[in-house]
């Protein structure tokens, strides 16, 4: 197997990192995680815009959606020079890596036209609407309803841990529209404009300082059939081969990795570099970290071939949420009383991993995942 990059993905990687050292000077100084509230979303924008008129924001997407024909690679080397320090795209980088794809391989000419275009000019906010109270872990077992009225859909009903809630304009929403139906088979796929009346946000603050996660409450909201993404009760489909790229659309072991050097930097300016447990316990973190990536690149090989969707990305989403809880341990167990300071590296390492296990479908959901479809474990 070639694991070298070729001169084309090389200086694509030098253009994004030159650009990130031209537009946040000093950001790798200390490789901290960034919120983005609704009053950054003048920044968001303009970094999008110049990774646009550089043609780095969406070189993976044809050229008839504003591409330019690369291969999948060219998405995770801007996923990982982004996330190692911080994520400026904010919540972008999702439609980019699958909501924008997914409307390429199920939407019709009018949505793609409607959305395609201002995803790959970095203008549009999205929000996903798939946990609820009682379907985060078993998501098929969702409950919001649409029930058909004519030529729209009347929605009612309850999401939760929405991320993004406080930029987006749309949400990617799943609803159940046949309740009679096997609960995957009467799952169907709306893209709602955030602004329609009936739709209540309410931010949900948590232990880790973000306040990127919310309840969205659907009451009586009108959606037109025209805006349904795919056939009706055949939202499962698209929504499994949407969730296997974003299980590794954040690449986390690039920001662990700057994590890991920032924490050996410290230990050399604190004299703790040359205590051979020191080094083993980074070292481990490191092994992590690299496992981490390569299991990943097993699933951006996938989608570069384009062949269909494996379970090789719940492997990876396992072994990327391990990595990241493992640097954060080491980070509070080498900076001890340093390390619990209000702003210390540790801290902005270790409050990160508290929802690390939970976006892009739970640690544990993933492991039997795994179990299942992976190592072939029956079913108690």
């Amino acid at each position: 197997m070639e694991f070298s990059w070729t001169d084309e993905e090389q200086a694509y990687r030098r253009q994004v990192h030159e650009l990130v050292d031209e537009w946040a000077p000093g950001w790798r100084d200390q490789p901290i995680h960034h919120h983005f509230a609704r009053e950054e979303r003048d920044q968001v924008t303009a970094f999008t815009h110049e990774l646009r008129d550089r043609g780095i924001l969406t070189a993976h997407w044809p050229a008839e959606y504003g591409g330019a024909d690369q291969s999948a690679w060219m998405h995770i080397i801007l996923g990982e020079e982004l996330w190692s320090i911080g994520e400026p795209r904010g919540p972008q980088y999702m439609s980019v890596n699958w909501i924008g794809p997914a409307i390429m391989a199920n939407g019709t000419d009018a949505q793609k036209a409607e959305h395609l275009g201002r995803i790959s000019d970095g203008e549009a906010f999205w929000c996903q609407g798939f946990s609820e109270p009682d379907a985060g872990s078993d998501l098929v077992s969702l409950q919001t309803r649409a029930v058909r009225d004519g030529e729209e859909y009347v929605v009612n009903g309850q999401k939760i841990w929405t991320s993004h809630t406080q930029l987006a304009e749309w949400c990617f929403l799943l609803v159940r529209t046949d309740p009679e139906a096997e609960p995957h088979k009467g799952i169907s796929i709306l893209l709602v404009p955030m602004d329609t009346p009936g739709i209540e946000v309410r931010l949900i603050p948590n232990v880790a300082g973000e306040s990127s996660f919310a309840e969205v409450f659907f009451t009586d909201v009108h959606v037109p059939v025209a805006n349904r993404l795919g056939p009706e009760n055949g939202g499962w489909d698209i929504v499994r081969s949407a969730l296997t790229y974003e299980r590794v659309g954040a690449p986390r072991w690039e920001r662990a990795t700057a994590v890991l050097d920032a924490l050996a930097e410290w230990a050399k300016a604190n004299d703790r570099f040359d205590d051979p447990l020191v080094q083993a316990r980074l070292g481990e973190g490191k092994a992590a970290c690299e496992a981490a990536r390569m299991l990943a690149y097993a699933v951006v090989d996938e989608r570069a071939k384009r062949l269909p969707p494996s379970p090789k990305a719940y492997v990876a989403r396992v072994s990327m949420v391990r990595a990241e809880k493992l640097v954060a341990e080491i980070a509070l167990w080498l900076m001890g009383d340093a390390g619990v300071t209000a702003g210390s590296l540790a801290g902005h390492t270790y409050y990160p991993t508290l929802t690390a296990g939970v976006a892009a479908g739970t640690y544990e959901v993933q492991l039997n995942l795994v179990a299942g479809l992976v190592l072939q474990l029956p079913r108690r």
